[in-house]
């Protein structure tokens, strides 16, 4: 069975990628193949797995990116995790509508277009797995990320949505969808957040620590597994209890 990992390159994506390897072959995305070099270089059976590479924020890109996930993988497509984000934080007064549309196109209609792809093997199947990472700041809302929030709000509505879209089309099927939604988990995005904001957010935080891209990793494994076949269109927060 084969697992798609989207945004594969780094962070949580890579952290996906090298707890999956062992139980899935991958199917590993990043906006090149260059970028890949370094997942690829940990994973112990690279051989194995593969590359399937596009850039996101061009629709055109998406399209061809889809069709070719059909066309190669569709006897084997199990599970889909759309992590590819990207986030450019600043106020909506400034924020140009260049940035607004490349936040839209990478973190929601990237994996909605995706989703309908492996929706369409999935279907034909009666099973598969469809995991979208989405992030805490979709509830909460955050000052300067107005754009983001609302992009990860979508992709939780979407996922809830979609689970019961497959429910009505299907009397017996084992199509799975969720949504992931990630607190403070210390990759290069956050990274870049400054020190003032890290602070406030430890404070709201009462297992008073960061979290680790592994944590993710571990939950979206167990979701894609018979484990947890009774979960669907849930929205699982992985946060520290963040308040």
């Amino acid at each position: 069975m084969k697992v798609l990992i989207t945004g594969a390159s780094r962070g949580i994506g890579k952290a996906i990628a090298l707890k999956l390897q062992d139980h899935y072959d991958l199917i590993l995305h990043a906006s090149t193949v260059e970028n890949l070099g370094s997942v690829f270089s940990e994973l112990k059976q690279p051989e194995r797995h593969d590359s399937l590479c596009a850039d996101l924020s061009d629709p055109e890109a998406v399209r061809g990116f889809c069709s070719d996930l059909k066309k190669r993988f569709s006897d084997s497509l199990f599970g889909v995790i759309n992590n590819a984000g990207i986030t450019i934080d600043k106020s909506l007064l400034f924020q140009p509508e260049a940035d607004i549309e490349k936040m839209l196109q990478v973190n929601l209609k990237a994996p909605i277009m995706i989703s309908k792809a492996a929706y369409k093997i999935f279907h034909a199947r009666e099973q598969g797995v469809i995991i979208n990472i989405s992030s805490c700041v979709g509830e909460t809302g955050n000052a300067f990320q107005s754009i983001y929030a609302a992009s990860k709000a979508g992709l939780v509505a979407f996922s809830k949505s979609l689970a019961r879209e497959a429910g009505v089309l299907l009397q017996q099927h084992a199509i799975r969808v969720f949504s992931v939604s990630p607190g403070y988990i210390e990759t290069e995005m956050t990274q870049k957040l400054p020190k003032i904001e890290k602070v406030k957010y430890l404070e709201n935080i009462p297992a008073k620590r960061f979290g680790q891209p592994e944590d993710v990793a571990s939950v979206v494994a167990f979701l894609l597994s018979d484990s947890a076949s009774y979960i669907n269109g849930s929205e699982i927060k992985i946060n520290g209890g963040i308040l």
